[in-house]
């Protein structure tokens, strides 16, 4: 992708934080297209509307979805449960953009770290994150069971 074609693809849409009573099958979509273990709109809404600590950070352009981070904050940690970016808008940098996005958002709120775990298998994603200040701290063996894979606990423990 040439320089021109990557800048405009990172500045396309905006980041907005998703609220419990708006319709999410957009994200429930994207979840189902990018995980064997997918949550359903309806759990989606529940954890935003019955927690205190539940947030759902949308990419989107012109209505269509490009991204969304599914995390909580806790006290000053914020735990990344789920990130997907839409196939189409793969490798365009929306990833990183709305990561960047929504470290700003809790780090105001005095957030200072954060955590997540990632396949073993998934490079591309291990990649991102360590570009983004994440280390790997710990392995949960046979964390993913369809396949059955470890998961690599990363942490980022300096946001700010």
């Amino acid at each position: 992708m040439s320089g021109d074609a990557r800048l405009s693809a990172e500045t396309r849409g905006r980041v907005r934080r998703a609220r419990a009573d708006e319709p999410l099958d957009a994200a429930a979509a994207l979840q189902h297209q990018s995980f064997t273990n997918p949550w359903t709109v309806e759990s989606m809404q529940w954890e935003l509307r019955e927690t205190d600590v539940a947030r759902l950070y949308l990419l989107e352009d012109g209505g269509a979805l490009l991204a969304y981070c599914a995390c909580w904050v806790i006290f000053d940690e914020l735990h990344i449960n789920s990130l997907a970016v839409a196939p189409e808008a793969r490798r365009q940098g929306h990833a990183r953009r709305l990561l960047q996005a929504v470290f700003a958002d809790v780090t105001a709120g005095g957030v200072t770290g954060a955590t997540l775990e990632v396949r073993r298998s998934n490079v591309a994603a291990v990649a991102l994150y360590e570009r983004l200040g994440f280390r790997v701290e710990g392995v949960r063996i046979d964390y993913y069971q369809h396949p059955r894979e470890d998961a690599l606990v990363l942490w980022h423990r300096r946001l700010i």
